[in-house]
């Protein structure tokens, strides 16, 4: 956990009533005074009753006491950072695929209406989450399943959360490595590259340089700063290939209209990976919204509204316009449908790896608040240094840092391509986008004080959500075993 967090043990200033309760472990603490305020109108695409009764269910909780400014500089992350972050979160590996999966969906049509419908859970997952953290007093998602659903549900999103993380990071080294191998051979045409252009030197060197530097904060509010950069590199991506569509450029085939004919509707689940693979910030959801200032629950929907909506316009026209130049023909990765040799490309080739490079160290951050709270649990009683027993320090958090980077590293050199476990990422996403939120909204809404006409209208949203995600995880996760059989 970042510093930007409050440690635990420590109760965290709660400037407007609304913040994270203290973060300790045990027992739930006492569940903090949600502000009511009136809900923004950018919200028009989420239940609305889903968001007010969360917001007014726990009016009647105990308002936990100030505490100095000195405390409260540790909730430091504005609004536009969280949304530029959680932003960021999202726009990852998976925009390249995006074209692929529309035409997988059969067409623009479908695949914008699978996205419209995930949007909706996609939104509420994050309100929820964020309501979660706010009930069970913890600052890590992980955390605050634990807390509200169970050791035994916790320890299972602690195992999934190491997984998906850890591939995640893998898939981004795989692509880094992608697009500095296609960025020399533009730069160095003809015959066999030097040993200095090869992925064994340019991915260690890169990741010594300045992944790792990136990755060594303890807090997630320092990735305000390049989240900014990344999420301009995608934005510029996202821009290139609709211009591109429209320009024809030289040394680009045309491709003809593609088949109006229906594909079979079982073909619109393909997409559904891609998706959960693609907007997958719910990860981070839990540490960005304990570093906010503001954590008012209408505050936090503004921000995953806002933060969701951009995602989805960037990833909806790298899709659209990358499916429809390319057609059937479209490749996983849209940038190797393109020329080599063109220099707009050549530009987007460069960013969106300065873009994969920005995510990184959320994605290491988040990965290494589980390893942190494991060895908070496993330190506990022994006598060691002192020094060792805050997992937040320089001397627990830089060789678990380092640990990552290495592990990670050394599977994207040595294992084969991962582009066939996309889905397999794809279907653990839907445990931490869909299956977490629902089974905690559930847990919460029975241990809140709560009307009954209210608490079954939001236990069934929980239902629908947990239902939905198995769903999800079954499908893509049988079809990606079967690809790979």
């Amino acid at each position: 956990m970042g510093g930007g967090l409050a440690p635990r043990n420590q109760q965290t200033p709660f400037q407007d009533r609304t913040s994270c309760a203290s973060f300790r472990a045990g027992p739930v603490p006492p569940f903090c005074h949600l502000k009511r305020g009136p809900l923004p109108t950018s919200c028009s695409c989420l239940p609305i009753k889903l968001v007010r009764a969360m917001e007014g269910q726990t009016q009647g909780g105990r308002v936990p006491a100030e505490k100095p400014l000195s405390a409260a500089a540790t909730r430091s992350l504005s609004s536009v950072g969280a949304i530029f972050i959680l932003l960021k979160s999202a726009l990852g590996a998976g925009l390249l695929s995006f074209p692929w999966a529309f035409h997988k969906a059969g067409g623009v049509g479908p695949a914008f209406l699978v996205e419209l419908v995930s949007l909706v859970f996609l939104i509420s997952g994050l309100v929820i989450l964020g309501y979660a953290a706010s009930v069970s007093g913890q600052a890590t998602y992980q955390g605050v399943v634990h807390g509200l659903c169970g050791p035994t549900i916790g320890k299972l999103c602690e195992a999934c959360f190491i997984i998906n993380l850890l591939m995640i990071s893998v898939a981004f080294f795989r692509v880094i490595g992608d697009q500095l191998e296609k960025l020399c051979d533009s730069l160095l045409p003809g015959g066999l590259q030097p040993w200095y252009a090869t992925q064994r030197f340019t991915l260690p060197t890169l990741s010594m340089l300045v992944i790792l530097p990136l990755s060594l904060p303890r807090d997630i509010a320092v990735q305000k700063y390049t989240s900014t950069l990344g999420t301009l590199a995608s934005c510029y991506l996202a821009l290139v290939i609709t211009v591109q569509y429209y320009l024809w450029p030289h040394g680009l085939v045309q491709e003809p209209r593609p088949s109006l004919s229906p594909p079979p509707w079982t073909s619109v689940f393909s997409v559904f990976p891609t998706i959960c693979f693609g907007f997958q910030c719910h990860e981070a959801a839990v540490s960005i919204y304990c570093s906010m200032r503001s954590q008012s629950l209408s505050h936090w929907a503004l921000v995953s509204v806002l933060s969701l909506l951009a995602c989805c316009l960037i990833y909806s026209l790298t899709g659209a316009y990358g499916f429809l130049t390319f057609g059937t023909r479209v490749s996983a990765d849209i940038l190797m449908s393109y020329p080599g040799d063109d220099v707009a490309i050549i530009v987007a080739r460069v960013l969106f790896a300065v873009s994969i490079v920005t995510v990184y160290p959320i994605v290491l951050f988040l990965g290494r608040s589980v390893m942190q709270d494991f060895w908070t649990r496993s330190y506990r009683g022994t006598r060691g240094p002192l020094v060792l027993a805050d997992p937040t320090g320089p001397w627990v958090r830089v060789p678990l840092t380092i640990l990552w980077v290495a592990v990670t590293l050394a599977m994207a050199l040595f294992l084969p391509d991962l582009s066939e476990i996309i889905g397999i990422i794809g279907g653990i996403s839907s445990f931490f986008i869909f299956i977490f939120p629902g089974l905690c909204l559930i847990c919460a809404v029975g241990v809140e004080p709560i009307g009954p006409r209210v608490k079954c209208c939001l236990e069934a949203w929980g239902v629908i959500s947990v239902l939905l995600g198995t769903f999800i995880f079954g499908q893509s996760t049988v079809a990606a075993v079967l690809e790979l059989l």
